[in-house]
């Protein structure tokens, strides 16, 4: 296969669109834990079984996070050094760089698929102590 300067720019608008969303669901997260550390310093003393596990989903939804945006910065280096590769005829070692890139960012929406099914156990647990008949 024959890689072009172009071949590795084309993954340019989609790491930035999909690191853009990475950004907003980091801060909607970060407003997320406010509210609920508020929410947590306010309680009578009791312990409320719901927050506690929304702290533990939500010390791994940050994690996952953080993965997803370091995976995604890989990816756009690599496509950078592939890019600079192709300039200086280093072909092979541009491919490789390419792949590990579309490697590298296919990590990052595997752990964005995994934060976003976590997500919704999290908004599961919030309902969980709503009854259907109220």
């Amino acid at each position: 296969m024959d890689i072009t300067l172009n071949t590795p720019a084309l993954l340019f608008p989609a790491i930035s669109l999909i690191m853009l969303a990475y950004t907003n669901r980091f801060l909607a997260l970060a407003n997320v834990i406010r509210n609920l550390h508020d929410r947590y310093k306010n309680q009578d003393g009791s312990t409320n079984p719901l927050i506690h596990a929304q702290i533990k989903n939500l010390k791994t939804r940050i994690r996952l996070i953080k993965n997803m945006q370091i995976f995604g910065v890989m990816s756009i280096l690599a496509a950078i050094i592939a890019m600079y590769l192709i300039y200086i005829s280093s072909m092979y070692t541009a491919r490789l760089f390419f792949a590990a890139s579309l490697l590298f960012f296919m990590v990052s929406l595997v752990f964005s698929l995994v934060e976003l099914i976590l997500s919704t156990k999290s908004l599961e647990i919030e309902l969980s102590d709503v009854n259907e008949d109220d």
